[in-house]
């Protein structure tokens, strides 16, 4: 199998507030989020972070999408170091989180064009996979009603749609059903399943077992920013099921805490 993201030891701290300190119980001023995570993806496969709420995997997924700098270490996508070359790796990647909002003032039609123009995807291109993408979400109907008048799933839908104008070989999405209706989910999940079957790379965060199940080939299990599990849903899971395993792990990194 071909690597096409290797993450190498990558860190990243915050500093708190004295009232994030407050909410997260402890006099510590410095956070943790992600501790030395060190994992690869391969070229057409479906990885997934999964792990709980606060485990790190947005700020993993938005080091490697080069919104924020890394404390220490690195990541390589398609050749390409977040360090070094993040305009290459944003050339190279789609990214999609619930925490990117769209101007509620704009259309769709507006949205496709404005994107790709800054990814420099000539306009026969554009018109062509704009007309394929809004066909194929139902977009369509509704490409020149402003965002601030689309259902949350349209919104969803048309986030994807845009992330992914310019074609790119690894697409990054944080939570991508969160807070979508059933109905939506499934064609997003349905999707992803589609590019996997085109050779694109999709690197995936959620708190879902089932999504995991589902979806991935394999899959990192984050706990406290750390890695404690990486590989094939079997190789992780051992025989179990992987929410049994999920908790059996968790309480392995809690008790060696204490």
């Amino acid at each position: 199998m071909e690597e096409i993201l290797r993450v190498e030891g990558l860190s990243k701290t915050f500093t708190l507030s004295k009232k994030q300190q407050k909410i997260e119980r402890t006099e510590s001023k410095r956070k943790v989020a992600v501790d030395n995570l060190t994992f690869s993806a391969y070229r057409g496969e479906i990885f997934g972070l999964l792990g709980p709420n606060g485990a790190g995997k947005t700020t993993t997924l938005r080091m490697l999408s080069t919104l924020i700098r890394p404390d220490s270490g690195d990541a390589v996508l398609d050749g390409c170091s977040v360090a070094g070359q993040p305009e290459e790796v944003r050339a190279r990647i789609g990214f999609l989180t619930s925490e990117l909002k769209l101007e509620d003032f704009f259309t769709p039609n507006y949205l496709f064009d404005f994107f790709s123009q800054l990814h420099h995807v000539d306009e026969t291109t554009c018109k062509e996979r704009k007309q394929r993408m809004f066909e194929r979400f139902g977009i369509d109907k509704f490409a020149e009603v402003k965002v601030a008048n689309l259902s949350t799933g349209m919104k969803q839908k048309l986030s994807l749609v845009i992330s992914l104008v310019h074609n790119p070989e690894i697409v990054i999405f944080d939570e991508p059903t969160n807070g979508l209706d059933v109905l939506t989910a499934r064609t997003v999940t349905d999707y992803l399943k589609e590019l996997r079957s085109e050779g694109k790379t999709i690197i995936l965060s959620t708190h879902i077992f089932s999504l995991v199940e589902r979806l991935c080939d394999r899959v990192g299990v984050i706990i406290d920013g750390r890695m404690v599990a990486c590989g094939t849903l079997q190789e992780v899971c051992d025989g179990m099921n992987i929410e049994d395993r999920f908790f059996e792990l968790y309480k392995e990194v809690k008790g060696s805490e204490e």
